[in-house]
């Protein structure tokens, strides 16, 4: 009886550690996010991640988004990926426009670890409006209003962030309603 109770107690136990892990990141297209997870592994869950995830796989960045790091990434949904012009995905991720597919994704990439209250901070020394060099080489305008983080691409095009705040064992990863393009 004893020991029926103590392995009730450590399943419990163990039950309430996985809730509580998963409870410190925001869910992801319905799916937990573990902070012991790199990019990939965590994307790879999120049903509004699927076109970003074959684009990665396309343009052959998996390999580099499950590296070290550190890395944030400001990921577009499903959703922004379909507001873009009829065609422009499906032509994207045809083999021979992997250059302009990598470079469109290395544009929602950067090569260091920052929380949203790290990219506020950012902008309020700056005066309002903070660039965010992307190791794609684009330059995004970041700017907050009334705690939300905007961020403005090469051509004007304006991306909020959703959800915030996704910690990854490599890095951090920010939900975006709107695909950041290069100026092309």
């Amino acid at each position: 009886m004893i020991k029926s109770v103590l392995r009730g107690f450590a399943l419990a136990t163990a039950l309430s550690a996985v809730a509580f892990a998963a409870a410190k990141n925001p869910t992801v297209g319905g799916a937990a996010m573990f902070d012991s997870k790199n990019i990939i592994e965590n994307a790879v869950n999120s049903k509004d991640h699927t076109t970003l995830v074959a684009a990665v796989k396309a343009a052959g960045l998996v390999g580099t988004l499950e590296g070290k790091g550190p890395f944030t990434v400001f990921a577009p949904t499903n959703e922004a990926f379909a507001a873009l012009p009829k065609g422009t995905v499906d032509t994207l991720l045809k083999p021979e426009n992997k250059a302009t597919l990598t470079k469109v994704l290395t544009c929602h990439v950067v090569a260091a670890d920052a929380m949203a209250k790290t990219v506020a901070k950012m902008i309020k020394d700056d005066g309002g409006e903070h660039d965010i060099k992307t190791v794609g080489g684009c330059v995004l305008k970041a700017k907050e209003n009334m705690g939300k983080i905007t961020l403005t691409d090469e051509n004007g095009g304006v991306s909020h962030v959703t959800i915030a705040d996704v910690k990854q064992s490599n890095g951090v990863i920010h939900v975006v309603d709107k695909v950041l393009l290069p100026k092309m």
